[in-house]
Formats: structure tokens, C-alpha cells, sequence
């Protein structure tokens, strides 16, 4: 449970976001749905949760043209710390495959004109079973600031759901009192759904400048429309809620991966450009398809997403059938008074040569 002196500091907290952040959907890079937690650098060094990886891609993001197209975020994901915090309770990378430290990774990052983000988690331990940070809020808050990161994740695995409507708040509290403007992206729903809890929308958007509350993406057809469907469904009505500086995320583009056919990757950037959601794409930019790294940095769809008024689409149509020829359409109010954006979506999964 969470000790008495945070809940006495989270009533203190004012209703809103005061870092200023996310007044678009943020764009970036995320390790977790390619990479996972592969931590075997002997075996796999070019794929291990790395420095090595982290600055490859770092790299292709700014040679290959997509710092340019918007995507300034790289994202480490879970498995890069240390499995033991440091003697004094401070969080600390993997010596071995983090051997220049965070901070130096920050560095790197900057100087290419991109932004470093890092996950932590609200509970114990991560959901790969590394530190967490339960009892260590404000240090870690004040850890993260000092290696210069931008945006932090946090998860919420080993911690109790109920404690979430304090401790999320408590911690955008001390990641503001550093001074550093950083990014707060949120996984507080997911686990409140998870248990069948009743979660506090408007509190949600006035503390994280992102928020998951929906199951991980997985690399297949099947997770995207799932993901539209519970869009669609917008229960609890967190949509009219999300917009400048507090976007709902239906989680990493996995565009250029292997589980979705060409148009399928069309619906997942258009459909994510129409919800104005974060664009963290999760793909090795060594090997990306011709096709898909020109889907991710399309001009007009990114400014789809990026459009200021920050409105989700809202479905107002669905067919009966999901598969066999089921459509959905959405419709998006954008910023030029009187225009809207459309999406249609045949969700079918049968193909042939004719069809």
C-alpha cells in the first residue's frame, strides 16, 4: 500500500498537467514489441536490450529520415537496469550491456536532436521482474532527471490497482518538482481494467501526458482490430478526454514487423493517425521494408495525426460481421473549421488474386 506521507502529498496536487508536453501525439521509437527483454547479449549481441541497440537505432532514426518526419523519441522498454538497486536505493543500468551508464546514452541521444525515454514501473518489481519503483518515487524521479531523460513509462506490474489514483499522481508531482520537463506516459487504466475497476478518466488526463489502457499490442491483424474495437466501443468515454497534452495510446505501430500484410499496415498508421494517438513505432530500422518505413513517414498522414485540435476519431459505423467482409467507418473533426477526416476499414482477413 502506498505509505501515509505520499497520500498526503498527492491531496496537495493541482488538477493539471503543468509540464507543457505532448500538444501533439509524440512520435518515436519503442523497443518492447521487437525487442522484448532479451537480455542475452553472449548469444545475440546485435538484438539484446543494449547501448549497442539503442544508439543503432538512434542512428537510423536521424540518417534514414525519421527524426525529420516527427519520430524524436527513442524508448528504452523493460530489462535495462541492474537487477539490485545501488547501495543507496538509486536505480543503476546493467553494467555489462549499459556500460557508459544512462546518462551517456542521454548525451548521444541529444546530440543527434532526439529524445531519450526510459520505463520504470509502480509496483515492486518490473514485469520482467527487474526494480521497480514502489517506496522510491521521488528518488527515481530525481535519478531519471539527473541522466537528462525525457519521457518516462511507467508500468504498473506487482502493484495493487487500487493504489493507482495516488501514486501516479504522486509520481508526475515529483517528476515536475525536478524541473525537467519530462514526458509521462501512463499505464494506470490497463491494470484498473485488469481487475475489473471503474477508472477516474479525468483524473488520468490531468496526470499523464499519454496513457495505455488497453491489453499490449501483439504483432498480428487480429490485435490491431481488437484494439479498434475496444476504441470503438469507448467505454468510460476516455476519448473525451484525450487531446493536447494528454493523449489515450493504443499502444506501438508495429509496422514493419511480421505479422500484418502490406494493407493491413496501412489500416494500423491511418486508423492510429485518425485516433490521434502517440506514434511509437516498434521495428528493427535495420531491415524495415522499402514499403513500410515510406508508410511510417507519409507526409499527409502524419499531419492526419498531428492535426492541433488533437480530436480521436469516433467510429460511427460497423457492419455486423467481423470477418467476411465487415467495415467500420470513423470520422475525425480536424482544426479547419467545418473539415473532417474519414477512415473506412474492411477488416476482412481473406484475400485472392480477383478479390
Amino acid at each position: 500500500m502506498i505509505p501515509l506521507v505520499l497520500m498526503a502529498v498527492a491531496l496537495g496536487i493541482t488538477q493539471a498537467l503543468d509540464n507543457g508536453l505532448a500538444r501533439t501525439p509524440p512520435m518515436g521509437w519503442l523497443s518492447w514489441e521487437r525487442f522484448r527483454c532479451n537480455v542475452d547479449c553472449e548469444k545475440d549481441p546485435e538484438n539484446c536490450i543494449s547501448e549497442r541497440l539503442f544508439k543503432k537505432m538512434a542512428d537510423l532514426m536521424v540518417s534514414e529520415g525519421y527524426r525529420d518526419a516527427g519520430y524524436t523519441y527513442l524508448c528504452i522498454d523493460d530489462c535495462w537496469a541492474a537487477m539490485e538497486r545501488e547501495p543507496n536505493g538509486s536505480l543503476v543500468a546493467d553494467p555489462k550491456r549499459f556500460p557508459s551508464g544512462i546518462r551517456a546514452l542521454a548525451d548521444y541521444v541529444h546530440a543527434k536532436g532526439l529524445k531519450l525515454g526510459i520505463y520504470g514501473d509502480f509496483g515492486r518489481k518490473t514485469c520482467g521482474g527487474y526494480p521497480g519503483s514502489e517506496f522510491y518515487l521521488q528518488q527515481d524521479a530525481e535519478t531519471f532527471a539527473s541522466w537528462q531523460v525525457d519521457l518516462l513509462k511507467l508500468d504498473g506490474c506487482q502493484s495493487e490497482p487500487t493504489d493507482d489514483d495516488i501514486g501516479y499522481p504522486v509520481m508526475e508531482f515529483y517528476l515536475n518538482r525536478t524541473g525537467r520537463p519530462i514526458l509521462f506516459s501512463c499505464s494506470w487504466p490497463v491494470y484498473q481494467m485488469e481487475h475489473n475497476m471503474t477508472t477516474n478518466y479525468t483524473s488520468v488526463a490531468h496526470t499523464c501526458n499519454t496513457w495505455r489502457n488497453y491489453e499490449d499490442i501483439q504483432d498480428s491483424f487480429d490485435s490491431v482490430l481488437d484494439i479498434l474495437d475496444f476504441w470503438g466501443n469507448n467505454s468510460g468515454d476516455f476519448l473525451n478526454l484525450t487531446g493536447p497534452g494528454s493523449f489515450s495510446d493504443p499502444d506501438m505501430l508495429i509496422i514493419g514487423n511480421f505479422g500484418l500484410s502490406p494493407g493491413q499496415e496501412r489500416i494500423q498508421m491511418g486508423m492510429w493517425a485518425l485516433l490521434a494517438a502517440p506514434l511509437y513505432m516498434s521495428v528493427d530500422l535495420r531491415s524495415i521494408r522499402r514499403e513500410s518505413k515510406e508508410l511510417l513517414q507519409n507526409k499527409r498522414v502524419i499531419a492526419l495525426n498531428n492535426d492541433k485540435l488533437g480530436y480521436p476519431a469516433r467510429r460511427v459505423l460497423v457492419s455486423i460481421q467481423r470477418h467476411a467482409g465487415r467495415f467500420q467507418v470513423w470520422r475525425k473533426m480536424l482544426s479547419t473549421p467545418g473539415a473532417y477526416a474519414l477512415g473506412v476499414v474492411n477488416s476482412s482477413d481473406e484475400g485472392c488474386p480477383t478479390c
